[in-house]
């Protein structure tokens, strides 16, 4: 067996047994190799480096909200220890952010020759980039989005060479960045009514992914529909 292959099945092996830190070491060790990845192994890569960051942003969100409460308390011992735990996973979430920003720019975006395999790097890049700016706040906070906004920008230009159901969810994740509600429900119904004219189109193995994110749009939609409604 090639070290290729065996980082791979040890990779599997790391995803069934939820060692997600192992995972991301040995799809570190397939995307620096010269060879670029098949569709499979990105997805894997995918998989590690979303399973490592997802329990730091859900960790950050709690512990954000023990602290407000603590503060409005008058806690302030209490405080100072939550917040010297806040900075410690928020450095953990930058650090797995700029490793995978260094693989994307070092070596899996040099090494794709397609346009999906592209489009696939620019949206994870992005991706983390969000990530990054949830973890922050402030003008590091506006810097994160901006960047974030400029990758799903060149996303979009090579997408639109694409069958245009493959990357449907850019303008989802993209309007995810913002605030102001009006302007990206208006964006989540252009992209729902888009989507449910080309459901025949979309391959087999992509339908239940299409089916899902085009029930998240809506569902979205309607929620943020009904609070326009409170202000209005």
């Amino acid at each position: 067996m090639s070290s290729r292959k065996q980082n791979i099945y040890l990779a599997k092996l790391a995803d069934d047994a939820e060692q997600y830190n192992d995972m991301v070491e040995f799809m570190d060790k397939v995307a620096k190799t010269a060879a670029e990845l098949t569709p499979e192994e990105r997805n894997l890569l995918s998989i590690a480096y979303k399973n490592l960051i997802a329990g730091r942003r859900a960790s950050l969100k709690r512990i954000r909200s023990i602290e407000k409460k603590e503060t409005k308390k008058g806690n302030t011992d209490n405080v100072s220890f939550i917040k010297d735990h806040r900075v410690k996973i928020e450095t953990e979430i930058n650090n797995i952010c700029d490793r995978i920003f260094n693989l994307i720019d070092s070596h899996l975006l040099p090494n794709a020759s397609t346009d999906d395999s592209k489009v696939f790097y620019l949206k994870m890049k992005g991706d983390y980039h969000r990530y990054l700016s949830d973890s922050k706040t402030g003008p590091a906070r506006v810097q994160a989005a901006k960047d974030t906004l400029e990758i799903y920008k060149s996303a979009k230009v090579i997408a639109l060479n694409l069958p245009s159901l493959t990357y449907r969810d850019w303008g989802l994740l993209l309007t995810c960045l913002f605030s102001t509600m009006r302007p990206s429900c208006q964006l989540r119904l252009r992209a729902y009514d888009a989507a449910i004219t080309e459901l025949h189109a979309v391959r087999e193995e992509s339908f239940e992914d299409t089916v899902l994110i085009m029930h998240l749009i809506r569902d979205r939609v309607t929620l943020w529909t009904d609070e326009l409604r409170c202000f209005q």
